[in-house]
């Protein structure tokens, strides 16, 4: 077969290619170049017994240095400014360990609102309930056990149908619930500190992907219905975001999903949402959290990759010494107060 016209079907060849001459190259003053580090730049080590908030002065001013000082400042500035700040979260940061940070955030009135996927309300539940949570499910699952248990499944069952008959939403039906219930770790429980706290708590079901699906007494018609209402209830909440701070801590599909459909629907209304924030807490990049957090609906989006148990915390640390260096409420009665 001939080679297309305009074409040699001679490979390419260097025989004979000599080495390229570099007299007479241009060069320019090192000092004149545009660079991209300095030396103030660096980070500086620090002594023991150095305070927090030095300590995160020191890291380096750059990429992820400079990402947890600007997600500090936007979370102090709109806490001086009273601008709504959400916390949206999926399973993984309850798991972890992470429930307490933010509950302290609810009790000092930094967060605004409180955003789940089911599995979050989940774990979230039994750690409240019963002190622990997150079952084995390699072992449980050969055996029929996994996603069983009963008491679990009793709670979203109760809360689906009182959310969905009294029109306030599974968080908040949930929340009562686990008030009434006098639950033995209820300190635990972020669904029910935003309840007490008089806070949205909003959660956000998938049909047919958490344990208490399972269960013939929890009505889906009840789940979808209630779940409904809360994003209803998180559009009115995502109405009042100019020169807020969205936070999405480890929800890779849904919370960004629903993000994107609320500030469609405020913008449709003719909300205006300049000046909002959004941030992205993660293990690893995503798409959805990277292009519907970050990208589309904000105007400024700032990542940080790592492991929650880590970064909430340390970004805890971070706004909590910043804010008592301005004179903020050191604790939540004083927050109250």
């Amino acid at each position: 077969m001939s080679a297309p016209s305009g074409y040699s079907s001679a490979p390419a060849t260097t025989e004979g290619l000599k080495p390229f001459d570099l007299r007479g190259l241009k060069t320019y003053e090192l000092r004149s170049r545009p660079s991209k580090v300095f030396v103030e730049d660096l980070g500086h080590p620090m002594e023991a017994g150095t305070s927090v908030g030095d300590w995160i002065d020191s890291l380096p001013r750059q990429l992820a240095g400079n990402d947890l000082r600007r997600i500090r400042d936007h979370l102090c500035r709109a806490y001086e400014n009273r601008c709504t700040t959400v916390a949206a979260l999926g399973a993984h940061v309850i798991k972890t360990g992470c429930g307490p940070y933010l509950i302290d955030w609810v009790n000092r009135g930094l967060i605004s609102a409180v955003v789940l996927n089911g599995a979050a309300a989940i774990h979230d539940f039994e750690l409240a309930w019963a002190g622990k949570t997150s079952e084995d499910v390699e072992s449980q699952l050969p055996a029929g056990k996994f996603g069983m248990a009963r008491e679990t499944a009793d709670a979203f069952a109760v809360a689906a149908r009182a959310g969905a008959e009294h029109e306030v939403g599974l968080g908040a039906a949930l929340g009562r619930h686990m008030d009434e219930l006098d639950c033995p770790h209820a300190d635990c429980s972020l669904v029910l500190a935003a309840y007490r706290a008089g806070i949205p708590c909003t959660i956000h079901v998938a049909l047919g992907t958490d344990i208490v699906h399972m269960h013939p007494h929890v009505s889906g018609a009840a789940l979808g219905e209630a779940s409904m209402i809360d994003f209803r209830r998180l559009c009115s909440v995502v109405s009042l975001m100019q020169d807020g701070v969205w936070l999405n801590l480890g929800s890779a599909v849904v919370l960004p999903e629903v993000l994107l459909k609320a500030v469609s629907v405020v913008r449709n209304f003719g909300h205006n949402l300049d000046g909002l924030v959004t941030v992205n807490v993660d293990k690893q990049v995503q798409y959805r959290s990277r292009v519907n957090v970050l990208d589309r609906p904000a105007a400024q989006g700032i990542e940080l990759i790592g492991h929650h148990e880590i970064l909430l915390p340390l970004l805890h640390a971070a706004v909590a010494q910043r804010l008592a260096m301005q004179g903020y409420p050191l604790t939540p009665a004083e927050a109250a107060a």
